[in-house]
């Protein structure tokens, strides 16, 4: 045995510093959220300002509740436990400081370039190329911190807990630089290296292991160390840890392909994905159970302790959303929900019950330990939970409600064989009670959160706050393994470098699966012939297109449903988006679908439809583009955007950005003016809205009766 104890001190600092951070994101992140609700039954809630629109307010939302909140709350919850579970300090308080104001300063980069519409339009990866960049520099530095803090461990099995750990900062650099491959055409415009179909399944395998590995493993750590700690129980079963870790790290990393399903991405992508999802039901709920099951014998504890409340129902919705995932995984169950409110529900079952409540948990938890006191109020902290607890339940009831009638709406035909709602605002309008009732429950919720940063304030001001907490043990040892079915694991826990390489193979074999053969075989993506690229002056509305966050509401993906062909036209192919850096397939409609919006309306009506959209549509809840008529064309960027689109591919000839685009540019924008004119609408020709206008005109047009050309082999 040996004697040889070692002092060492618990760096707290960086962990207050991460939970303030993350109290004070939240409440940014819920503001923004609760503007954007109230947006979508009072557009004239932005009071006409381009910078916080819906369409400019959802990704802010999403970033500031994602990467601020719950990314700040990862990170406090990993420096506070990752150090007890090793025995020892952070690696390097360098990295430790470099990672918190790296990743504030990356927030904060988001908080700016989002409102200004600097967007690439990628749903969770939304930031620019610069930001990018920052951001997987961060990652580093906080990878290096982790995997160097267990290189010097005092504990010579890692704890489950760490396992996650190990897994998200492995897997978040994989999806991360693969997904922000692109080609800057200025500080802070760039273009997805992949197009179409591939950018989509790209986006998604990113965007859905986004979910599973910064918004799931690292809490399911979280839960493994934050639960029996405060239950004072041990973790339920061991083994069922190891089936849990293995069974998702495996497992998850397949399903992206489950947000394309009925679209153009090939029918045995989309069949992988749902396959795999639905098999993701047995880990994940095994880990619920783990989690519940660990508090046999102490549910009187549960009664009065408002952090288990908050950790019962974070594992609660843990366990509701990742049964009902598979679920609408299922490809009779999407075709009614996607698209719709229902998936909205679905997502925020997560992120308010999950990853808020388990947030909440672990700040009542740290901060009376931080300051060496009691929690301030104990009954604030409860009226904390339940409040919390009504608002995400007037929040998600009413839109699953909103969703299954959007759903059903769509896809209802008359006993006469037609649409019986062919007006898409039909659906809005018996929608637009169920986006009031989300409001007041987002509205309780933010109430709720402001209780709990008095409540820590106050438990704060009444403590002594421990810098660093003094702490003793000796030094690793070669522990034996005892033998047994869980041998080769205990062994697997000494050794974190094999762990690592065994945990990164397991996520990488389901990416290569489905991402490689989509970029090596010609036929998942068979060519159209009359599809070309876009014109210059298209290529500007595009860009102001997803400036404007429209993508947010509108898709431009008709599934192969009659309901949606015979709204939309005919139903989308492959082949059309193979010039479209980046895909913009979308995930919601808030509006109709818009891909075979070329040619449907004259120009003048796209005109009056942006300065006032009630004009054309009485009842819409679209917000007022006022602005565009007035702003001047960005013409200058045109040799830039250009030549960055010929770098990632799409075949502009040599020289045409210098000299030729512009004469192009110049010429479709006067055909567009003499439209304008001839629908009595006077508009200069270097206004924004005429790009738009040109880009609006051009979608599905390519395709009308035309063949689908076979690849050569």
């Amino acid at each position: 045995m040996n004697t040889n104890v070692e002092s060492f001190k618990y760096d707290n600092r960086i962990v207050r510093a991460f939970g303030i951070v993350t109290v004070l994101w939240g409440i940014v992140g819920m503001l923004a959220g609760l503007l954007a609700a109230v947006q979508l039954y009072l557009p004239e809630a932005n009071l006409n300002l381009q910078f916080i629109t819906f369409g400019r307010l959802r990704p802010l939302h999403t970033n500031a509740v994602i990467f601020a909140f719950i990314g700040n709350g990862m990170f406090m919850g990993i420096y506070y436990s990752l150090q007890r579970l090793c025995k020892a300090r952070m690696f390097s308080d360098f990295l430790s400081w470099f990672n918190f104001w790296g990743w504030q300063l990356i927030i904060v980069a988001a908080a700016v370039t989002l409102p200004l519409g600097l967007t690439t339009s990628k749903e969770y990866a939304e930031l620019e190329w610069p930001i990018d960049i920052t951001i997987a520099v961060v990652w580093v530095a906080f990878s290096v911190n982790l995997f160097g803090t267990i290189a010097k461990r005092r504990e010579k099995h890692m704890y489950v807990a760490i396992w996650f750990y190990i897994a998200t900062a492995v897997t978040i650099a994989v999806l991360h630089i693969t997904n922000s491959m692109e080609m800057p055409a200025g500080w802070f415009k760039s273009y997805s290296m992949y197009a179409g179909v591939q950018d989509a399944l790209v986006q998604w395998w990113y965007g859905h292991n986004a979910v599973a590995f910064f918004l799931t493993t690292p809490y399911l750590g979280l839960m493994y160390y934050f639960l029996p700690k405060a239950a004072g129980r041990p973790v339920f079963s061991y083994r069922l840890s190891i089936i849990h870790f293995w069974a998702l790290v495996f497992l998850y990393i397949w399903a992206g392909p489950h947000h394309l399903l009925y679209s153009a991405l090939p029918d045995w992508a989309q069949s992988l994905g749902m396959v795999f999802s639905l098999m993701l039901i047995a880990p994940s709920w095994g880990g619920m159970l783990n989690g519940l099951l660990t508090l046999r014998g102490a549910w009187d504890k549960v009664r009065q302790d408002p952090m288990l409340k908050f950790m019962v129902v974070a594992i609660t919705a843990y366990g509701m959303s990742t049964l009902e995932g598979p679920v609408l995984s299922i490809k009779t169950v999407n075709s009614l929900s996607h698209y719709t409110d229902w998936t909205i529900a679905h997502v925020h079952t997560g992120a308010l019950g999950w990853n808020g409540f388990l947030t909440f948990s672990m700040l009542y938890w740290l901060w009376p330990r931080l300051y060496n006191t009691k929690l301030w109020s104990t009954k604030l902290a409860n009226y904390h939970f339940w409040i919390a607890l009504l608002g995400m339940m007037f929040y998600i009831i009413p839109i699953y409600v909103a969703g299954i009638t959007e759903g059903l709406m769509w896809k209802q035909f008359t006993k006469d064989g037609f649409l019986q709602y062919p007006n898409f605002l039909e659906t809005i309008v018996q929608v637009v009670p169920m986006f009031k009732l989300r409001a007041i429950g987002g509205t309780l919720y933010l109430v709720g959160t402001f209780m709990m940063a008095y409540n820590l304030y106050q438990t704060a001001k009444a403590g002594v706050f421990e810098p660093d907490t003094e702490a003793q043990a000796a030094p690793m040892e070669k522990a034996p393994v005892a033998p047994g079915k869980t041998a080769f694991h205990r062994m697997l826990e000494g050794k974190p470098l094999f762990f690592t390489v065994l945990a990164a193979v397991a996520v990488l074999i389901g990416g290569l699966v489905e991402l490689i053969p989509m970029f090596l075989i010609k036929e998942n993506v068979p060519t159209i012939t009359s599809v070309k690229p876009y014109s210059p002056l298209e290529v500007l509305g595009r860009d102001l297109y997803i400036r404007e966050g429209c993508l947010g509401c509108h898709s431009q993906m008709i599934r192969p449903f009659r309901s949606e062909t015979e709204r939309y036209g005919e139903y989308s192919k492959a082949g059309e988006f193979v010039y479209d850096h980046p895909f913009l397939w979308g995930s919601e409609r808030k509006g109709p679908d818009l891909a075979r919006e070329g040619g449907k309306y004259p120009d003048a009506w796209h005109y009056n439809h942006m300065d006032d959209p009630r004009s054309t549509s009485p009842g819409s809840i679209m917000p007022r583009y006022s602005w565009l008529l007035t702003q001047k064309l960005d013409e200058a960027s045109i040799p830039a955007r250009l030549g960055a689109l010929r770098k990632v591919g799409v075949p502009y000839p040599p020289g045409f950005e210098n000299g030729p685009a512009q004469k192009d540019l110049q010429a479709q924008a006067a055909r567009i003016v003499a439209n304008l004119k001839a629908g009595s609408v006077k508009a200069e020709p270097d206004r924004e809205i005429i790009a738009l206008i040109a880009y609006m005109q051009r979608l599905g047009t390519d395709i009308k009766s035309a063949p689908v050309a076979a690849n050569p082999k």
